[in-house]
């Protein structure tokens, strides 16, 4: 292996680790808040979704949150078993599921309201270079995911 080939292979040269290891330990702080209410930072993200906009369908809910249908379903399944929502196919195509919060589903959002600002007070970045790396993630996002043109 050439010396730069070895000196690429480096942990420290790699964009994708602190990408992960920020991830990882920001998700981690919501746990205490999310714990209680008995959510995991994946159904709180779905019910970020619907208390913006109630009455998705699986796929828009799936592109929103830039997951697959294999990783929504299953956690939509759940929060419908404890009650937070209603599943309900599509009469004109099966394929078609649209998913509704329930009153409990509504109301779970008055109880997790404080959970940005708790979350936001143990992140310790100034408000500015908080807001530039939420803008450069953002531009990392649209970049990796914006269509390819076939040869």
């Amino acid at each position: 292996m050439k010396p730069m080939e070895k000196k690429r292979m480096k942990l420290e040269y790699q964009l994708c680790f602190p990408l992960y290891a920020a991830a990882r330990s920001v998700t981690g702080l919501y746990t205490p808040y999310l714990k209680p209410l008995g959510l995991s930072y994946t159904q709180y993200l779905v019910f970020l979704v619907l208390w913006e906009q109630d009455g998705l369908t699986v796929g828009k809910i799936c592109d929103k949150l830039l997951l697959d249908n294999g990783t929504i379903s299953p956690l939509l399944k759940k929060m419908e078993s404890a009650g937070y929502l209603l599943r309900k196919r599509s009469e004109k195509d099966d394929r078609i599921v649209r998913i509704t919060l329930t009153e409990e589903g509504k109301a779970l959002q008055e109880k997790a309201k404080d959970i940005p600002e708790q979350v936001g007070s143990c992140i310790a970045l100034p408000p500015e270079k908080a807001q530039q790396l939420y803008l450069l993630l953002y531009e990392l996002i649209k970049a990796q995911n914006k269509p390819t043109e076939k040869e």
